[in-house]
């Protein structure tokens, strides 16, 4: 008995016409930004392949196009907007996006057969730890692999999204060093992180081009989460010479040292300036709102699944690492140095 013919996708069509997956969604849904003749194209193979679009009684059976996003940790508010960009974007294209926590210990040949096997296009990885195994496991299972900001990755050529954190942490230190403060500390992430390597980086620069010493017990890591935040803030704070700003690696981190900040009696920002990254709700929900360097998240999720979905579809990409604008937002938790708080004085009431 004959098999029957494999039903058409978006992505098939998109193939053959040498557009995105994205450009054929547009012309199934008759939006006009699309030139007349990639439009005349695209709807001529959609009949050439007798593309039917999912009904949602098959899409209940598996047939929809699935990509899964998957995280190392729980989730948090820079997981949030991760999956809200990931979830947008699928919609659009009529594909499903399955998320998931997985340990980077399950992560085995068996574990990538299985992504394949559950109808999966392709793996989103947030802020993954890879081994080269791991990565072998997917090429193997011919599962493309698109990562967010990355904690670390072998020495191969990986698909990767994330946002210009250098530019990110020069920008937030250079707003503090502009208001006076002087003795400013940073609490970031895995120390091997790239995206904490990066935003290190950016607060080293704009302290030595001010000519600003960074003294070696005011650069700390831990993992970008809000007990960092706490336990890095106290030590800090409770040094003998304690810095009048902190620039924290993540929003829930920098949440953390003021916390810290409010256990010790000061108040911010007249007693400690507090800036974070990331720009997620939580920035804005804080007491007060935190000063933070926006990178978008949401995007950053948005072009992960497209790259993803081109990859799957076996199209050429024009860069294996993409890197989206991040933008300082001043609110209130920062504030000039007083006197008080400037170089050679010591805390309020110490």
């Amino acid at each position: 008995m004959r098999a029957s013919p494999r039903r058409a996708t978006l992505a098939t069509v998109a193939a053959s016409a040498g557009v995105s997956v994205a450009t054929v969604s547009k012309v199934l849904n008759g939006r006009s930004d699309v030139a007349p003749a990639t439009r005349s194209l695209v709807q001529s193979l959609l009949q050439q392949h007798d593309y039917v679009a999912p009904s949602p009684r098959r899409a209940e059976v598996g047939a929809l196009a699935t990509v899964e996003v998957q995280f190392d940790t729980d989730f948090n508010a820079y997981s949030t907007e991760i999956i809200q960009g990931a979830v947008e974007a699928g919609a659009e294209v009529e594909v499903g996006v399955v998320v998931s926590i997985r340990k980077g210990a399950d992560r085995t040949a068996a574990w990538a057969r299985d992504l394949v096997a559950a109808g999966r296009r392709a793996l989103i990885a947030v802020t993954s730890e890879l081994t080269s195994g791991q990565l072998a496991a997917l090429s193997r299972a011919h599962l493309p692999l698109v990562v967010i900001d990355p904690l670390n990755l072998p020495r191969a050529r990986v698909t990767s999204v994330g946002s210009t954190n250098f530019a990110g942490g020069l920008a937030a230190t250079q707003h503090l060093l502009s208001l006076g403060h002087r003795r400013i500390a940073y609490i970031g992430g895995p120390a091997t992180a790239a995206c904490n390597q990066a935003r290190l980086h950016g607060y080293r620069a704009a302290m030595e081009a001010e000519g600003v010493p960074v003294l070696p017990d005011h650069v700390r890591t831990g993992h970008f989460r809000y007990h960092d935040g706490v336990e890095g803030g106290a030590a800090l704070l409770d040094l003998p010479q304690a810095p009048t700003a902190i620039f924290a690696g993540s929003d829930e981190t920098a949440l953390g040292v003021i916390e810290a900040a409010r256990a010790r009696g000061l108040r911010i920002p007249e007693d400690l300036s507090v800036a974070g990254f990331d720009d997620t709700q939580i920035a804005r929900m804080a007491s007060p709102p935190l000063t933070t360097v926006r990178q978008p998240l949401r995007e950053m999720g948005r072009v992960a699944l497209r790259t993803a979905l081109r990859l799957a579809a076996g199209e050429q990409i024009d860069s294996h690492h993409v890197e989206l604008a991040t933008e300082l937002v001043v609110r209130g938790s920062t504030a000039p140095a007083s006197r008080d708080t400037r170089p050679g004085a010591g805390r309020p009431g110490r």
